[in-house]
């Protein structure tokens, strides 16, 4: 590959906004030009790098190289705007000063117990929104790997290029249903063949902490009916008011365990669930106070 040190900001900027938006009008609307030069814009990036940097599909997708770049544009804006806010230090900000946004990855129970008392801190500091991206934990560094978010939650230890990994913790499930529920479906305990007919809630089709425990206990691979609830505080509603049973945060169901309101399908038995801070690799003060918040905020919760 030649050399291509003096890559066109307007250019990169134009190629993040139509990935970011899918298609060559939608980024014309936003960035006030024809499509056409949408088009000319990308096309010309493409023929200096020498390197196809979209798959021109709707919505249009980044080759490899496009996700490169595609990071390098929002790692340039985000140096760009930290850089003013350090220039006009000590200068009072008005109304039209821009805020810098970051994208995370999570997943439901982070976003749901910790991830807001962080967040809240940085903001207290920074000129900062976030858009928060919420995947399974065992998807979220695909989003970081593609350059749709800047930084992510994920049990996934193996660093995506660009990025560091900070280790914030283990979270623990149990595997609970409510009394009513256990007499109906398990009246026995958790038999392989009661447990291939017994329904079961989970939060989407990427969660899959509830057949990974189903395997670890019977070392069989069942299909139990499922019902499919993609919020945590609905998902703990449907399995204590007996929709199914479901692995639920150990912090959040110690104490109706401990009160009978809720029953372990297999006593003692619990999932661990390592999670990982992965983020761009950036000297940024907003980053690196976002990681200090991330990681002190997630072990304060996981203990």
């Amino acid at each position: 590959m030649r050399d291509v040190t003096q890559i066109d900001p307007v250019a990169l900027r134009t190629l993040a906004t139509a990935v970011r938006l899918g298609t060559f009008e939608a980024t014309a609307r936003e960035l006030h030009i024809t499509p056409s030069a949408v088009s000319q814009r990308i096309k010309a990036l493409e023929t200096y790098v020498g390197r196809v940097l979209v798959h021109r599909v709707k919505p249009l997708e980044a080759t490899d190289a496009g996700q490169v770049l595609v990071r390098l544009s929002a790692q340039t804006e985000l140096l760009e705007r930290e850089a003013v806010a350090e220039l006009l230090e000590g200068e009072q900000h008005d109304d039209e000063t821009p805020f810098v946004s970051v994208p995370i990855a999570v997943n439901a129970d982070a976003l749901y117990t910790w991830l807001i008392d962080a967040l809240v801190e940085v903001q207290a500091t920074h000129r900062v929104t976030f858009e928060i991206v919420r995947e399974d934990q065992s998807v979220t560094t695909e989003r970081l790997r593609r350059g749709d978010v800047m930084a992510a939650v994920t049990s996934d230890p193996r660093p995506v290029p660009g990025c560091r990994v900070v280790k914030l913790g283990t979270m623990r499930y149990r595997a609970v249903a409510s009394s009513e529920w256990m007499q109906a479906h398990l009246p026995d305990g958790p038999l392989s063949a009661d447990l291939a007919r017994a329904p079961v809630v989970a939060f989407d089709r990427n969660d899959t902490l509830q057949h990974d425990f189903l395997r670890k206990v019977t070392r069989r691979h069942l299909t139990p009916p499922v019902t499919w609830i993609p919020s945590v505080g609905d998902f703990d509603n449907a399995v204590r008011r007996g929709m199914g049973w479901g692995m639920i945060p150990e912090a959040q169901v110690r104490a109706d365990l401990d009160a009978g309101r809720l029953v372990e399908l297999v006593p003692g038995r619990r999932s661990e669930v390592p999670l990982f801070w992965q983020h761009w690799r950036l000297e940024s003060p907003l980053m690196a106070d976002l990681t200090t918040e991330i990681t002190g905020a997630a072990q304060g919760w996981l203990g």
